[in-house]
């Protein structure tokens, strides 16, 4: 079997609902199709039971958080590649899984495009992926789990997701895959899947958990890197207090500052 498809929900009924659409509403029928819902107290489980039969396993009952979940379905799961398709998000209504398997060509890593909703403002766009990954771009930002197919191999070579982390395993997953286990990676043009900005990630209160784990974990996975990274990290704050400052924001409105691309 080429692809395994799992789904992670935790009482979110209406988001696990259109993640499920999405993927039983696909021609193709050789992939399975896993979720693991945390012990849901919503109407979850009963959206489940409804769509049993397009569903290979499921299960609900507690877990220790996202990572765990997302590590009871990756043990699960027999195919080939892995998809993380969480509740909420779903596949595009013009993506083709046909054509997308097809493109699973071996690399450990194969990741696309990814369109991104913001449902507030009512709006969305596509955000494309480099060819190249590097360290920086890694730093910088990361690969989105649910435009990216992994080989179940490599996961079962290196290691599952932290659990101990809230909320940054899956990119420290990518970026010791790709830049400490220097693993193969295959970026494709285009977008098979939607990812809603209302996930806990998205949460600006969760920034500062996030900017700390990552931290931490560049300190133990890339210790010679470390110093460099604050150092970025430190600049990047200087130049985020410089743009919101009144003083520059006065001096764009009035046009003293058009060359300054802040």
């Amino acid at each position: 079997m080429k692809l395994s498809i799992i789904t992670i929900n935790y009482n979110n009924a209406t988001g696990l609902k259109k993640t499920i659409a999405s993927i039983v509403n696909q021609s193709l029928n050789d992939f399975e199709y896993i979720i693991i819902d945390g012990n849901s107290t919503d109407e979850s489980r009963a959206i489940i039971k409804e769509n049993q039969g397009f569903i290979t396993d499921w299960i609900s009952e507690p877990d220790n958080g996202v990572y765990n979940a997302m590590n009871k379905g990756f043990r699960k799961a027999k195919g080939e590649y892995i998809l993380f398709l969480n509740s909420g998000d779903t596949l595009r209504p013009n993506a083709n899984l046909h054509s997308i398997v097809e493109q699973l060509s071996g690399e450990d890593i194969i990741y696309f495009d990814l369109e991104i909703c913001d449902t507030i403002n009512n709006n969305s766009f596509v955000k494309t992926y480099p060819d190249y990954i590097d360290f920086k771009y890694m730093v910088e930002d990361g690969l989105p789990h649910m435009g990216s197919f992994i080989k179940r191999e490599l996961l079962l070579k290196y290691g599952v997701y932290n659990e101990n982390m809230k909320i940054a395993s899956d990119w420290a997953f990518f970026i010791d895959a790709i830049c400490l286990h220097n693993c193969k990676y295959k970026h494709v043009d285009g977008c098979f899947s939607t990812f809603y900005l209302d996930g806990m990630s998205s949460n600006s209160s969760n920034r500062n958990i996030l900017i700390e784990e990552r931290e931490i974990h560049i300190a133990q996975s890339f210790p010679l890197y470390n110093s460099i990274y604050k150092d970025w990290l430190n600049k990047k704050q200087e130049l985020y207090n410089l743009k919101t400052s009144s003083s520059v924001r006065f001096l764009k409105k009035i046009g003293l500052l058009k060359w300054l691309k802040l």
